[in-house]
């Protein structure tokens, strides 16, 4: 399945932020990737429809039911695929940037 780069990203951070806080509100979530609620919520349901990602409910201490989201055994998978991929991008971006950096330097010292 290819993913384009916004794509990418979000589903590597939402898992991230899952694996490390599977309690996170999508409100929470939203925050922490800088998106609305709305794209949250499409970008989750998108990883609860792959599999990666099991939604759970659960009543919050102030009697709001909540979920919990956790990562399938597919989505503790699919994480270290997807890490890779955007780890790859980002060295590409990198290696991108510091070309274009070199060159503008350059003109500079001209």
């Amino acid at each position: 399945m290819t993913q384009n780069s916004d794509t990418l990203e979000y589903d590597y951070r939402v898992l991230q932020l899952i694996e490390e806080r599977p309690d996170i509100s999508q409100r929470e979530l939203a925050s922490q990737l800088g998106v609305s609620v709305g794209k949250t919520n499409y970008v989750l349901s998108a990883l609860i429809e792959r599999g990666l990602v099991k939604a759970e409910n659960f009543k919050r201490s102030n009697n709001k039911a909540g979920y919990l989201y956790l990562l399938t055994p597919k989505g503790i998978s699919d994480k270290g695929l997807i890490t890779a991929r955007f780890l790859k991008r980002k060295v590409e971006e990198y290696e991108r940037l510091k070309a274009e950096i070199a060159d503008i330097q350059s003109k500079i010292n001209e």
